[in-house]
């Protein structure tokens, strides 16, 4: 077992940069967060937007271009720094490399999302409350989650202990920490929640 951390650096050495996927590859990944994720969204020109667990910068690709300022979260350095390269030529772009569950910040943003990320975060109700805590008034936070349950990632070579995220406590979890669900759907491979800051 090794940890998440580890495992994602492990990717860019091994050249598997998802940036770099095929069509095919994409529009697999579309099925967590494809165009529905970024719909519900609903970023504008003036927002500042958070990714937490921004990768190489997949999602970010589409997100940056439509907001004022781009913030983008990961805690692998090699990660991070390739989406810094790939993100480059976005005047509006930050790539922050650290923990979210040890980030801190005094900007608050409009919206915040995030998706297959929170499998890797055993404290749910913590993490949302730290979401809660960075969004504005009216704040959007957009969360897509794998519906597989196995606590387990195994890439052959090396496996990944995670923490799946269930629809239901998940949504509790949500309106625990303070969160409006405005909606929960249902992809074939995700539970896409779209809530908001009262």
């Amino acid at each position: 077992m090794i940890s998440a951390k580890k495992h994602y650096n492990m990717l860019i050495d091994e050249n598997n940069d998802n940036m770099l996927d095929t069509e095919p590859l994409k529009s697999f990944m579309d099925k967590w967060d494809g165009k529905i994720f970024i719909d519900k969204a609903d970023i504008h020109k003036t927002d500042s937007v958070l990714e937490i667990g921004v990768g190489t910068g997949r999602i970010a690709m589409k997100t940056a271009p439509l907001c004022k300022k781009f913030t983008g979260i990961d805690f692998s350095e090699k990660t991070a720094h390739t989406a810094r390269k790939h993100l480059g030529f976005y005047e509006n772009t930050e790539i922050i490399c650290a923990d979210f569950m040890k980030f801190s910040s005094d900007k608050v943003y409009d919206v915040i999302y995030s998706s297959l990320t929170f499998m890797h975060i055993k404290n749910k109700i913590k993490a949302f409350k730290k979401v809660f805590g960075l969004l504005a008034h009216s704040g959007r936070f957009i969360l897509s989650t794998d519906k597989n349950q196995r606590k387990i990632l195994d890439y052959g070579d090396r496996k990944i202990k995670i923490f799946p995220d269930n629809r239901e406590k998940t949504e509790i979890r949500l309106k625990q920490a303070g969160f409006e669900v405005k909606e929960i759907i249902e992809t074939e491979n995700a539970f896409i929640f779209a809530t908001y800051k009262p």
